[in-house]
């Protein structure tokens, strides 16, 4: 393949890795900060755990590896990222450390404030991870500013590298990273990935008071999902959409109208998703309505990365959304790299599928607070 053919599959191939994160571990998000809510006494709490214990880990993988993919294909892109949105991050991050705590450490004591304590823990960097995420991509939406970086803002930076190292503008840019179009992609991920985990529970706990409780509350947070998934995407669509310059003067070829329609049709197919997911977690079928919630969220992260074709959500120094410095072509690997992870990619990309879908089948059962152990129970 060609060198630009190769960075355009790594960049599909980097949104492929993050829709697969969004989606499994998004319904793990909701799970767990739906823990110290729904569940009622130790034993209900135990069977909301358990749906996601034997998975939770493995769908974070999809996050690592959507990382040290985007190191690796488009280093210009990660090191612009993680050195402007250090903060961010670094939130991220603790968000993951407590909740992945939280996971192993609550079974450790016996006392029902030791377990309640980590059940909160769970749910707060359940919560954190997500907001932070959706104010990002939001972001990345609108466009991030970057420029050239100079030795009077690095004075370590050698003159040869400045014509190769970016960075995103800083303040007081950074109180615009909290517009209210960032702040309603935050708030909209959360309830997106609670209407996502509370229909993962109706479809992995037995008939019972537990499970009535979860049917009813992802019925309510699947209206508010629905309205605010409405106004986020046609607000997108409407103020934000795919700009054409750009494409144009970096691949030779006009794409705002494809990718302008792309968006929309992804609109729609999110709303009628939702819809369905709704109407069908209402009528007891669950395995349509996560299948439902699954494809809504895809839709919205299509909508997403084809917006950031091909300036990877950044737009110059003045904010103008039809040019970038830094795009994929001059932010990518070599063509030896790129060749390289691809032909890997191949190779293992498939086993790690294979693999995957084993594990969600091996754990297919319903649970219900009869399959779990008197002990715990007693224990608390």
């Amino acid at each position: 393949m060609d060198y630009v053919t190769l960075q355009i599959l790594w960049l599909i191939l980097v949104a492929v890795l993050w829709i697969g994160y969004l989606v499994l571990e998004g319904f793990d998000y909701g799970v767990a900060m739906l823990i110290p809510f729904l569940g009622k006494t130790e034993k209900e709490k135990r069977v909301m755990v358990n749906t996601i214990g034997p998975v939770w880990d493995g769908n974070e993988v999809w996050l690592l590896t959507a990382g040290g993919a985007t190191f690796a294909a488009f280093p210009a892109w990660y090191a612009t990222l993680f050195s402007g949105a250090y903060l961010p991050l670094f939130l991220v991050l603790v968000g993951l450390i407590i909740r992945g705590v939280s996971f192993e450490y609550r079974a450790k004591h016996p006392e029902t404030k030791w377990r309640n304590t980590f059940d909160w823990m769970a749910a707060i960097g359940s919560f954190i991870v997500p907001l932070v995420f959706g104010v990002a991509f939001a972001n990345f939406i609108i466009g991030l500013p970057v420029a050239l970086a100079t030795t009077a803002q690095n004075p370590y930076l050698m003159a040869p590298a400045a014509a190769a190292l970016y960075v995103i503008t800083p303040a007081p840019y950074f109180w615009q990273l909290f517009s209210p179009f960032a702040l309603l992609g935050g708030i909209v991920l959360v309830v997106a990935f609670l209407f996502h985990g509370s229909v993962y529970l109706t479809l992995k706990t037995k008939a019972g008071e537990l499970h009535d409780r979860i049917r009813k509350f992802a019925s309510t947070i699947g209206l508010v999902a629905i309205v605010g998934g409405a106004a986020y995407l046609l607000w997108q669509n409407l103020v934000y959409p795919a700009q054409g310059a750009l494409t144009k003067a970096a691949l030779g070829v006009d794409l705002a109208p494809t990718l302008q329609l792309i968006g929309w049709i992804m609109t729609v197919v999110a709303a009628l998703a939702l819809i369905a997911a709704w109407w069908f977690v209402g009528h007891g079928r669950e395995g349509i309505a996560f299948i439902s919630t699954s494809v809504a969220i895809l839709a919205v992260a299509v909508i997403t990365f084809s917006t950031m074709v091909p300036g990877m959500g950044f737009v110059n120094a003045a904010g103008d959304r039809t040019s970038a410095p830094l795009n994929i072509l001059n932010g990518s690997s070599s063509p030896e790299t790129l060749t390289l992870m691809t032909i890997v990619a191949v190779i293992f990309v498939p086993i790690v599928l294979a693999y995957s879908a084993w594990t969600y089948w091996v754990f297919r059962q319903r649970l219900g607070v009869e399959n779990m152990p008197d002990e715990v129970a007693l224990a608390s």
